[in-house]
């Protein structure tokens, strides 16, 4: 071997070896997420390599519903959460075992998320707007959910008790699916990437969205205490979503039009990510494009009404309010 090969050769391994060194550096960390497009930043900022840019290892450990999330951020078993707000995440927060750090999905206008859907029978029956769900047998994931939630404000917007609604708690978005198409609930409150076979099928019909209804902050990004602490883990993170965060709403967002996100040269590779991470092919993506601030930011004014709607309905522990809950260091108000 030339002495300008060996000295190549010894550049070459020295590079690769500093490669597994800083691979070796990253910071590992787990998020406990869903795999719907309300997290599309998640995906992106996994997949386009933002978080190992930040020198960060991210494991994503999906769930079923979001409450588990929450419990699972507390216990240890992800270091973050990013799902929707949910009264049992509220009571762990007032307990001093969560804090929110960021912002994420938002229920709003012409971007349809969660949908009131009915069932046939239902439907057939004269249950034809969102508004005529007083008095109906209704599935949601858990009491206390964003989805009993939604349905409480659209309760308070129509007049009527939400008392008088039968909510059936069916623990996960899948349970809460098959009791629509099976008849045993009159309607249900579901995402639409979780519905939309069953639209698309005959199997249930579209009542109306939660967004057109009710906008409201749904979703947010949140670690327990122990995390925090680990302050260059928590900036790393929230940098590579706030990057992901603009690319999705600069890229995606901004082409939506009647609820639908073009497909096109520019928004077609992320919109692959999602449908990678969310199980949907991309003409079904294209339908659910949740609304994210472009720089991630909380509508606190929303969470402290959320905290004192919980709280009166009995859901939520009282004793505390939205400021005790965010970290304020991290979260950009709104």
């Amino acid at each position: 071997m030339t002495k300008f090969a060996r000295l190549a050769l010894a550049g070459l391994l020295a590079m690769a070896a500093g490669g597994i060194a800083r691979a070796d550096d990253a910071q590992k960390a787990k998020i406990g997420v869903l795999r719907l497009s309300s997290s599309a930043p998640v995906f992106i900022a996994q997949d386009k390599g933002y978080f190992r840019e930040a020198g960060l290892d991210i494991e994503l450990k999906f769930f079923d519903a979001a409450q588990p999330i929450a419990v699972a951020t507390t216990s240890g078993d992800v270091d973050f959460g990013i799902t929707a707000f949910t009264a049992g995440l509220y009571n762990l927060a007032g307990k001093g075992t969560l804090k929110v750090i960021g912002g994420m999905s938002r229920e709003k206008a012409g971007y349809p998320l969660i949908g009131y859907f009915a069932s046939n029978n239902a439907y057939a029956a004269g249950l034809k707007t969102p508004k005529d769900l007083a008095g109906k047998r209704i599935a949601v994931t858990q009491v206390g959910s964003s989805f009993h939630y939604s349905l409480g404000l659209l309760a308070d917007k129509y007049g009527f008790k939400l008392a008088d609604v039968k909510v059936l708690p069916l623990q996960s978005l899948s349970n809460a699916a098959a009791a629509l198409k099976g008849e045993t609930v009159d309607a249900a409150l579901l995402p639409i990437s979780t519905a939309r076979s069953l639209v698309d099928s005959g199997g249930a019909k579209l009542l109306g969205w939660v967004g057109d209804e009710t906008p409201w902050q749904l979703g947010a990004v949140f670690a327990s205490p122990k995390t925090l602490t680990n302050k260059a883990l928590v900036t790393k993170l929230l940098a590579a979503l706030a990057h992901a965060d603009r690319e999705y709403h600069d890229v995606i967002l901004a082409s939506v039009k009647d609820g639908k996100a073009d497909i096109n040269d520019k928004t077609k590779p992320l919109l692959e990510i999602i449908a990678k991470y969310t199980n949907l092919p991309v003409e079904q993506v294209v339908g659910n494009c949740a609304y994210i601030d472009p720089d991630g930011k909380l509508d606190v004014k929303n969470v402290a009404n959320q905290i004192s709607w919980l709280q009166e309905q009995g859901f939520v522990d009282k004793g505390f309010a939205a400021d005790a809950i965010i970290a304020k260091e991290y979260v950009k108000a709104d």
